[in-house]
């Protein structure tokens, strides 16, 4: 294997649908990436998306948005620590550490732009609204396209939308670099396959049938090891430092916000980011802080630091088999301080992500994105004179609704019904958690206008 050659190819900066990316030394294109991410209207409504507290009151606590871009600035680290070295043993010519931390920033900060309302739950929500609706039966479907909508996954949302939904009349939609789309896929493969893929990236899956031969173009470009012909990849090496950022900044601020509620006394946030920062710790500027929130802020700093140093290690450490497709874990369990992270995670899990506040939004989100994905599904299939529907007055009333882009050519539901209930779900998926509330208030004539 020339890894000179392989590195190459999957720094590709040809642009999806638009071919070779005409990047400058002041602004390469995988700058340009980062940008045409940032003044997406998918990225803004982040602002008021779930991370753990959902319509938290507080302006403290952090959303989407702002995980998404701490987890950015986390991987601009990480890429760059690890662009360095790859191009020191290497040769390569060209490319700079920068670029490997231009790659990881703008995967980063577009992970979570296909989340739907309340976070997971919501995700739980659409998969289990579509199990038994009882639309998915009405229609000829292959298994892949029921799997699409009975496993719904976030992940492939996100894919959808910066290589279709966004900027719509251009082909490959944002046209970012086959780079950064690469490394955005954490999970390369379909939403059905014959059988199970072990490892991390067969977890899940990262694209839409429709969306699947925008991937494929993906992966032809940077060269992604295949696991099925043409179907699924194993994952751009570069995607492993995607999810260190993303782990890294979920776990660690997720404990910081969690105390800062209350949910977690700040004595205990103190002793795991202590753990977790290990001889990074300076002694005497920690017994300087008084104030416990800037002491969380001082061990959080410190901890990242540490996770980041371990999680760099472990990549160049397996280079090779991340490079031929078979290291498929997550690179902190493999360092020093995954028993230290692991503890952070148990907290989370028993305390801070089963907290009576969020358990009851959450819960709630079920009743409001169930309700929408229910009137404007039923709608769509009357509208599309499918056999056993009938279209009511109100059904029209709600068509109108529907904004142009989620209906088919000449403003009406898609023929392809496929296509049709997959318009439907961009449309809820895409809501801000307050926007979905007040819409289904509104509808279900809870709160009128005013």
């Amino acid at each position: 294997m020339d890894k000179r050659k392989v590195w190459e190819k999957l720094l590709s900066s040809e642009r999806l649908g638009a071919g070779k990316a005409p990047g400058t030394a002041e602004r390469t294109a995988f700058q340009q990436d980062y940008d045409r991410i940032v003044f997406t209207s998918a990225f803004r409504r982040l602002k008021d998306k779930t991370q753990v507290f959902p319509l938290s009151k507080s302006d403290y606590i952090r959303t989407r948005l702002t995980h998404s871009l701490e987890a950015s600035c986390v991987g601009r680290s990480l890429g760059a620590v690890v662009g360095r070295e790859i191009i020191a043993r290497h040769g390569l010519k060209d490319v700079e550490s920068g670029d490997f931390g231009a790659i990881v920033a703008a995967a980063c900060l577009a992970h979570d732009i296909g989340n739907p309302p309340f976070g997971h739950a919501g995700e739980d929500a659409i998969r289990e609204w579509f199990r038994i609706s009882g639309l998915l039966e009405r229609h000829d479907f292959t298994p892949a396209q029921k799997a699409d909508f009975e496993k719904y996954e976030g992940n492939a949302q996100g894919f959808r939308i910066v290589s279709r939904l966004q900027s719509p009349a251009n082909p490959g939609g944002l046209q970012l670099t086959s780079a950064v789309l690469a490394t955005f896929t954490k999970y390369p493969r379909p939403s059905a396959v014959d059988s199970e893929l072990p490892g991390k990236s067969g977890k899940k899956f990262g694209f839409f049938q429709q969306d699947m031969d925008n991937f494929r173009r993906v992966a032809r470009s940077t060269g992604l090891v295949e696991r099925i012909p043409d179907t699924a990849w194993r994952r751009h090496p570069l995607a492993f430092l995607v999810e260190v950022a993303d782990d890294t900044c979920y776990l660690i601020v997720d404990l910081e916000d969690a105390a800062r509620l209350g949910f977690v006394p700040y004595k205990d946030a103190e002793c795991l980011l202590a753990d977790l920062a290990g001889n990074t710790i300076n002694g005497g500027r920690l017994d300087r802080l008084h104030d416990p929130k800037e002491r969380l802020e001082y061990l959080r700093a410190k901890a990242i630091g540490r996770l980041l140093e371990n999680a760099a290690g472990v990549f160049l450490e397996n280079e090779d088999a991340i490079l031929d497709g078979s290291f498929d874990e997550e690179l902190l369990d493999q360092s020093p301080v995954g028993v230290p992270l692991q503890a952070v995670l148990k907290i989370a899990k028993e305390t801070i992500y089963t907290a009576r506040p969020a358990l009851e939004i959450e819960t709630a989100g079920f009743e409001v994105l169930g309700a929408l994905l229910a009137l404007f599904a039923n709608t769509v299939e009357a509208a599309a004179d499918v056999p056993g529907t009938r279209m009511t007055t109100r059904e029209r009333m709600l068509l109108k609704l529907l904004p142009v882009q989620f209906l088919g050519h000449g403003g009406t539901p898609d023929a392809d019904p496929y296509v049709r209930l997959l318009q439907v779900a961009d449309f809820v998926a895409g809501m801000t958690d307050s926007y979905a509330v007040d819409m289904y208030r509104k509808l279900k004539g809870y709160a009128l206008p005013t």
